[in-house]
């Protein structure tokens, strides 16, 4: 089989593709359930939820909610989770060995999200990686969110490479769609946080791994 060409950069999802980002997110879900009196959701039932954001812990926690309510929670859920961004969120188990060997490789490496700037750019700082990323691209960085493609092709033109020398790695569908709509490869995260019912080989990626180690093959 012939070996895929070394990437010209390494474009990641943030939340279930970089960082494990549960541990924090869903504590604030069940903080927020505590203060409206509402039995919390098991960690397990919140988990593959996570990559959907606020929205998503709402709508695993609250269910379905008029407008005036849902924006009432959801603000208050934000400022829950953004006084602990980095309490137990961590790179997920051998990250910290992939970025290493990008870094030693000379191969740049960036972030694209939809989580908003206000919270992802603390939380890279907290966890000492904002200082290291090539490029940051977060939800309101662009006028867009993915699955839009301008996210991705935004975060190409900072590093800059061309399209399709890099790679893009995302948990979810909607990076997926981003990332080959900017003409990126697409690496599907399978470790991430998928919901339960989706089939991830829908997702039209080009590779798919188990592990964040499953990128080293690509250097």
């Amino acid at each position: 089989m012939t070996r895929a060409p070394r990437p010209g950069a390494v474009l990641f999802d943030l939340d279930g593709t970089l960082l494990d980002t549960a541990p924090d997110m869903v504590p604030a879900l069940q903080a927020l359930q505590a203060e409206e009196r509402r039995a919390p959701t098991a960690f397990a039932d919140a988990r593959p939820w996570v990559s959907n954001g606020a929205a998503g812990m709402l709508r695993v926690g609250f269910g379905t909610l008029p407008e005036p309510e849902r924006a009432r929670l959801y603000a208050r859920y934000i400022e829950i989770y953004a006084d602990r961004l980095a309490v137990e969120t961590r790179l997920f188990d051998g990250m910290d060995a992939v970025l290493d060997a990008l870094e030693v490789a000379g191969v740049p490496w960036g972030v694209v999200t939809n989580k908003a700037a206000h919270l992802t750019e603390p939380l890279l700082d907290a966890l000492g990686l904002l200082r290291r990323c090539a490029c940051v691209v977060s939800g309101d960085t662009t006028p867009f969110r993915k699955p839009h493609p301008e996210p991705v092709r935004h975060a190409l033109a900072l590093v800059p490479v061309a399209a399709g020398s890099a790679l893009y790695v995302g948990d979810a569908e909607r990076d997926i769609v981003a990332g080959r709509a900017a003409g990126a490869r697409t690496v599907a995260a399978l470790y991430g946080y998928i919901p339960p019912g989706e089939d991830p080989a829908t997702w039209g990626h080009d590779h798919a791994i188990t592990a964040p180690a499953g990128l080293l093959a690509f250097l």
